[in-house]
């Protein structure tokens, strides 16, 4: 997080000729960002971003309108369209600074110690649920995204990409490696996803600390297995 510069992400098959289209990934309120667009500008822009986060965890996506957008930001409906042409460009927008901060965490396994303790694990699921606590609502309603294959075809793909990279650096750890690291990683993810949302969604009353001690116990015992 906090990485300013831009990445390319290529969508298979998304190009009117069949090819690759490449896409340039900026997430919000990089210096980027705001350089070309001015700090005030950034700041609307990086506001209607965050407000359709969440609306789109507590509407869904389709029960999202631009109004509820516009209210919720304090701004007009031409206000939001000098940033965004809809609300599915807002979708993509998410989608695409989402993947690219969950790499740069699950990355974040390389440079920890071998063999790792469980105080290393513990501090890497703090790191997860800060990433969460920035992009887990666009993550936990993406499910309600917009109603087109090509787009559930895109996100099924770049989840199994993060589910396979974190699968492949528990594995690497494992006493007994796993043959499926997918599923393992896909099991780690769904665990820590699922509890931030109890924990910082819907405010279940356990902390975090506990929770997050958990979680890195599990892990750890699986790689200790």
């Amino acid at each position: 997080m906090g990485d300013s510069t831009s990445a390319e992400i290529v969508d298979e098959g998304s190009a009117p000729d069949g090819g690759h289209r490449v896409l340039q990934v900026e997430p919000a309120g990089t210096e980027t960002a705001a350089g070309r667009l001015g700090w005030r500008a950034a700041r609307t822009r990086n506001a209607i971003l965050d407000a359709s986060k969440k609306l789109f965890l507590e509407r869904g996506y389709a029960g999202t309108r631009i109004n509820n957008i516009t209210d919720a930001c304090g701004i007009s409906r031409a206000g939001f369209y000098t940033y965004f042409r809809d609300k599915r460009e807002i979708f993509d927008t998410l989608g695409q600074a989402t993947f690219q901060e969950i790499l740069q965490v699950v990355a974040e396994w390389e440079s920890i110690p071998r063999p790792c303790t469980q105080a290393d694990v513990v501090a890497w699921v703090w790191r997860y649920f800060a990433f969460m606590d920035q992009h887990g609502a666009f993550i936990l309603s993406a499910q309600s995204g917009p109603a087109d294959e090509s787009v559930g075809a895109a996100s099924n793909k770049m989840q199994m990409r993060v589910a396979w990279l974190l699968g492949v650096h528990l594995r690497g750890r494992q006493r007994t490696p796993t043959d499926a690291p997918e599923a393992l990683g896909l099991a780690v993810q769904s665990m820590m996803d699922r509890t931030w949302y109890h924990c910082h969604a819907q405010h279940l009353p356990v902390e975090d600390a506990d929770v997050v001690n958990t979680i890195g116990g599990f892990i750890t015992a699986v790689l200790d297995a």
